[in-house]
């Protein structure tokens, strides 16, 4: 037997404005997930982004409590260009998400900026630099 994987899981505080804030990045979630405490969105190549709200998480684990302090991952999102990094942060920021990082050119060779969803992840948006 062979482990693979296949998902990416997160806890959500508030389901809907999850699902707003992923909906805005491409992550098709159907009609009224928002309304659901689980929903999923297939992902290119097979996986899956999974939510669930907290009292979801709660019901089969009654002492899980959110982490306190700053989170540990977070998801990377490759843009077309360097171009769409800064217009689809500039969207997500003047709709209200928190800006982490401002975009800007990385010594790695990509554009990059990190927002924050609702629930406080980590999002990561990136696109190679033109070559010199």
């Amino acid at each position: 037997m062979t482990a693979r994987f296949d998902a990416i899981g997160l806890v959500v505080t508030d389901m809907a404005a999850a699902v707003t804030f992923y909906r805005r990045l491409g992550f098709a979630f159907p009609a009224g997930a928002e309304d659901q405490p689980h929903a999923e969105a297939e992902l290119p190549g097979g996986l899956r982004l999974l939510l669930d709200t907290e009292e979801t998480v709660r019901s089969f684990h009654p002492g899980w409590r959110p982490p306190a302090g700053g989170g540990r991952a977070s998801l990377a999102l490759r843009c077309d260009g360097p171009g769409e990094v800064d217009a689809l942060y500039e969207e997500l920021v003047g709709a209200g998400y928190h800006s982490e990082l401002k975009p800007w050119d990385a010594v790695w060779g990509q554009r990059y900026a990190v927002l924050h969803d609702p629930d406080g992840n980590g999002v990561d948006l990136f696109a190679p630099l033109p070559a010199p």
